[in-house]
């Protein structure tokens, strides 16, 4: 009897923790491997080019490094494209370098209101006299690979949905070792587990920037907010709506990767917003998910926290397990668990060797453990409510 009682104590330890590594674990098994990258999505048509887009990008204080990322836009800018920028609570020159590269500006000015959605909502306020075709967000220190543009908005006009690209962060060669390993950790976010998802036909996660829209969904969304990760909600909101994100691998978006100290900042931020939210839409996707499945992964998705998060619980929880083993409960649930977490840990590897070698070397994969040590006190801050609360605009290199 005794033994019963453990066994399914080991089992009830075990079986959340089983969940939300296996829905890691299916991501990596269908993500890791690459598609035919030679081959372009047949996204784009002549009709859909032809039609007015905009580029809209939200700028604080960005009059250093704007001017050159207009300037590489403007080379893949269709004739029926434009620029505009939202100098947004501006104590720079901003909007006069913008202007003077050839964007249109408009300027924002609300000290209450800050942050990234109200930017967005403002544009989008100015758009309405003259709407375009289709929208995308891109952050003023992104620039678009060779043809990303056209394949946006064509599939955001085509198929009347959101669009994500391929958002992914270059690090400089004497990039610290907490730099290269978050910016792998971004890499599996952004590439292998949205390629995961998309082979399950999941809708794909929105990621802030390189993010289009077709107008008439636009014109709908809640944008003017202070969420920490409003690009996330976003993406709940749109697939709530029946309208489910697309994630295109071929589009890529490329931003610089920030410095080490404010690498910390930056992930407080975008972690502890994740969890904020994964915390309130989770379980009631899964439970929304019963009758709508494209609801259903997303509400998994949510609830797998970040894998520095992810492993001291795993880890902690085969401690558990063994330990009610060696009290009589049967050591099963503790070896299937140690199989589930073994297999994660060679996918992660797999994907390391297929996609990300060229963002850090196997050397600086060592100090995984030193890293999770690192981001333990972003959790700690967070379930002790002393985490991020409002937007801050992270430092460019150079600042």
């Amino acid at each position: 009897m005794y033994s019963w009682f453990l066994s399914v104590a080991a089992w009830l330890v075990a079986s959340p923790m089983l969940l939300l590594f296996g829905v890691l674990l299916t991501e990596l098994i269908l993500g890791a491997v690459p598609g035919r990258r030679g081959r372009v999505e047949a996204l784009s048509s002549a009709n859909a080019l032809q039609q007015p887009t905009v580029i809209l990008m939200p700028a604080h204080n960005e009059a250093g490094g704007i001017g050159a990322i207009i300037d590489s836009l403007q080379r893949q800018l269709p004739t029926t494209a434009r620029i505009l920028v939202i100098a947004d609570n501006c104590s720079d020159e901003t909007a006069t370098v913008a202007r003077a590269h050839g964007a249109q500006v408009v300027e924002r000015h609300d000290a209450e209101r800050r942050g990234k959605g109200h930017a967005l909502a403002f544009g989008r306020d100015f758009l309405q006299a003259d709407p375009p075709k289709a929208v995308l967000v891109l952050d003023a220190d992104c620039t678009l690979g060779e043809g990303a543009l056209a394949q946006l908005m064509s599939c955001a006009i085509e198929q009347q949905r959101p669009v994500q690209g391929l958002y992914l962060l270059h690090a400089l060669p004497d990039a610290g070792p907490k730099v290269q390993i978050s910016n792998f950790a971004f890499l599996i976010k952004n590439l292998v587990r949205q390629r995961g998802a998309q082979r399950l036909h999941a809708p794909a996660i929105l990621g802030g920037t390189g993010m289009a829209f077709p107008w008439r969904l636009f014109a709908t969304l809640p944008l003017a907010t202070s969420d920490l990760v409003e690009d996330l909600a976003l993406g709940i909101h749109c697939t709530r709506q029946g309208h489910q994100p697309r994630f295109v691998e071929t589009a890529a978006i490329w931003s610089e990767a920030a410095s080490e100290s404010d690498t910390i900042k930056q992930r407080a931020r975008w972690e502890q917003g994740f969890l904020s939210t994964a915390m309130a839409h989770g379980l009631p996707l899964l439970r929304e998910g019963m009758l709508r499945p494209s609801l259903l992964w997303m509400g998994l998705h949510l609830l797998v926290p970040p894998l520095a998060l992810l492993f001291p619980l795993g880890f902690l929880t085969m401690a558990l397990l063994a330990l009610i083993a060696a009290f009589g409960g049967g050591w099963v649930p503790f070896l299937v668990f140690t199989a589930e977490l073994l297999a994660v840990g060679l996918m992660i590897a797999a994907a390391w060797l297929l996609n990300g070698r060229e963002v850090i070397p196997a050397g600086t994969l060592l100090r995984v453990p030193l890293y999770i040590l690192w981001k333990a006190g972003i959790y700690f801050r967070f379930f002790g409510r002393r985490g991020e609360t409002e937007w801050v605009r992270t430092r460019r290199l150079g600042e």
